[in-house]
């Protein structure tokens, strides 16, 4: 019997066939047996068939069950299987009972355990069997359409499967996955919720609940199934990896690096593994680190399409990167999923960009965002204006005043905001420079605390509530540094929630990044962000998004006291570094350090898509950026004249 490793598809191919043949070697040895499996009819090798089958399945329990094989290569084993057994001339009927029982077998479902090989002389016997095969056999069909990338079709006989068994746990989670290849990330999620319904223990189900939850933007919520399904298979490379990649996503970069290292400890040549350890290093500013890992990554595997994305953000591009195109374009054209196939294409946009190629860039750009608005939920631009109204309403200059009463005094919180890509990663480093400061990134605090908070959107915070807010806030910032006199939160987003800030902050210090709007919303559409991210995807959304958002900064301007936001014109910071430099730290109450102006040298984590500039010197290409892109972004042109 053969030993079973890790495997790659054509591994998995060979052993299929290897497996086939075992088989038959092994049955030729007892004539009645071949005779009984070559005919249905011959009855006098029943029984020797069935004691046959037990010790095979038996071996294939032993060798094959430890491997945790995907479905992918569990249905490249199976289809090759049976494939080989017709060759060698088994009745047809015998080879779907016996890739149904090497199905079961390898996907470790002890539903028929190896002690009861499966029936194959009375398999249609009962109504009740007969659907049980035809189940079965469906399972097989699913399974070897998504080894073949034939997703829709997969989800066809997936769909056939739950109807004849509406409990198939493992149908549903199948199901789930041929709905993530096809970008129906809703979909999946629906349906591995159901497996872990129907089968608590059930760990891969957990593994891809958390994998899709993390592509719909819910991070952190991605992170609970994931450690669940590392406590039901401790071992588990996919569980690990992915628990990996959330962490990193949520900035726990060393709880990240542990995993990628353990899963390498034992794969050497894990691929995404590696690709991780590149993604950490280049976070914590490990450039020349994070390249070497990435392109370990791409010799194993030189279509991987995280480390193929990867490597464009690690620097600039140039033509004598035209070896990494090629691959790229390769890899896009293999039938990736459409959240991966969206990571390269923004990566070959990305390549285009730099070597001055605009309209094929825009080309890229274009279909990577096609792909992510796809699995997205619809930007609802009513409702976002809505959010505004409420908060133009509920946070009134008088509102304000009269909640000041009895609010934190603190003044170690700076906030750095903005729209999205318009430099508060760079303004956050140069402060984080100050030997006085710290950066948090990005923390997300506020906008999680509104979100639990419904009514925040129409109602200023009570005393209690605010002193809850602070409390957890600044414990929030300790952890972040224990010493520094101010710390930087820079979440974009939380120029949505200055007047709840100020409600409990009354003392804090805003600084609002103020970049060509043009540039900053086609800098976003060039970002691959989450899809969470829903208005980045489209030139019409984002023009809608900027103008409301335009409208709720003037509001905040008019009803926050004079001196609690600081605006930062993008084009004048890099025009005159010194100068914007030395007014921003003198705003958030410290002493001139010249550390400031070499804010590039700062040895510190950075887990924003600006971690590779914000080590480099300030240049100003950035600005006017737009102008190369003018006869492709037509919506966003009516913003030529906005004044943010």
């Amino acid at each position: 019997m053969l030993l079973l490793r890790g495997l790659n598809s054509r591994e998995a191919a060979r052993v299929g066939t290897a497996l086939a043949d075992c088989f038959f070697l092994q049955a030729e040895s007892e004539p009645r047996v071949t005779d009984a499996a070559k005919s249905p009819a011959a009855v006098s090798g029943r029984r020797e068939l069935e004691k046959f089958l037990k010790s095979f399945l038996g071996q294939v329990d032993d060798q094959a069950r430890p491997l945790r094989l995907n479905i992918f290569k569990r249905a490249v084993i199976a289809n090759c299987f049976k494939w080989r057994l017709l060759e060698k001339g088994v009745e047809r009927r015998i080879v779907g009972e016996l890739t149904q029982a090497l199905v079961v077998r390898l996907s470790g479902n002890q539903a028929q355990s190896a002690a009861e090989p499966p029936d194959v002389m009375r398999c249609a016997a009962t109504p009740a069997r007969r659907s049980r095969a035809n189940a079965e056999l469906l399972l097989v069909q699913a399974d070897q359409c998504a080894a073949q990338g034939a997703w829709a079709e997969a989800v066809t006989r997936y769909q056939e499967l739950l109807a004849l068994e509406p409990r198939h746990a493992v149908a549903h989670n199948n199901l789930g996955a041929a709905h993530v290849s096809l970008g129906r990330y809703h979909e999946a999620e629906e349906h591995f919720r159901r497996a872990i319904a129907l089968r608590a223990t059930y760990a891969d189900a957990h593994c891809n609940l958390g994998t899709v939850l993390r592509g719909l933007g819910r991070v952190a919520e991605s992170e609970t199934p994931l450690r669940h399904a590392l406590r039901l298979k401790p071992t588990d490379s996919t569980a690990q990896v992915s628990l990996g990649t959330t962490l990193l996503m949520l900035g726990c970069l060393r709880d990240a690096r542990d995993l990628f290292e353990k899963v390498l400890k034992l794969a050497p040549r894990h691929v995404a593994a590696l690709a991780g350890l590149g993604q950490v290093a280049a976070f914590e500013g490990r450039i020349a680190e994070a390249e070497t890992a990435l392109r370990r990554a791409l010799e194993l595997d030189p279509h991987a399409p995280t480390a193929t994305a990867a490597l464009v953000r690690l620097r600039r591009m140039t033509p004598a990167d035209r070896a990494w195109l090629k691959v790229a374009e390769a890899t896009v054209s293999r039938g990736l999923s459409p959240q991966d196939e969206a990571d390269v294409r923004y990566a070959i946009g990305k390549y285009h960009d730099d070597v001055g190629e605009y309209a094929r860039a825009f080309r890229s750009y274009q279909r990577a965002n096609e792909l992510q608005k796809a699995a997205a939920d619809p930007y609802d631009r009513d409702a976002h204006r809505r959010l505004v109204d409420d908060l133009i309403r509920t946070y009134t200059r008088e509102a304000l005043a009269a909640a000041r009463t009895d609010a934190s005094d603190s003044v170690r919180p700076v906030f750095v905001a903005g729209m999205p890509r318009s430099g508060t990663s760079l303004v956050e480093q140069i402060i984080a420079s100050h030997p006085a400061a710290a950066g948090a990134g990005e923390l997300r605090f506020w906008p999680e605390a509104m979100r639990k908070r419904e009514r925040l959107r129409h109602e200023l915070p009570g005393e209690t509530v605010r002193r809850k807010l602070a409390g957890a806030y600044l414990h929030l910032l300790s952890r972040c540094s224990a010493e520094a006199l101010r710390v930087v939160d820079k979440t974009p987003f939380n120029s949505d929630h200055l007047g709840v800030i100020h409600a409990v902050f009354p003392q804090a210090r805003m600084i609002y990044l103020r970049r060509d709007p043009i540039d900053s919303c086609l800098s976003c559409y060039f970002q691959p962000f989450s899809v969470a991210l829903n208005f980045s995807m489209d030139l019409s959304d984002l023009s809608h998004y900027y103008r409301e958002h335009r409208r709720l900064m003037a509001h905040w301007r008019s009803v926050l006291p004079a001196g609690t936001i600081l605006d930062v014109p993008y084009a004048e910071l890099v025009g005159d570094q010194e100068e914007w430099s030395r007014r921003i730290v003198a705003f958030i109450g410290l002493e001139w350090d010249a550390r400031c102006l070499e804010f590039h040298k700062t040895d510190r984590t950075v887990l924003t898509a600006s971690y590779w500039q914000v080590r480099q010197e300030i240049y100003r290409r950035s600005a006017g950026r737009w102008r190369s892109y003018e006869k492709f972004i037509g919506p966003l042109l009516e913003l030529r004249d906005a004044d943010s």
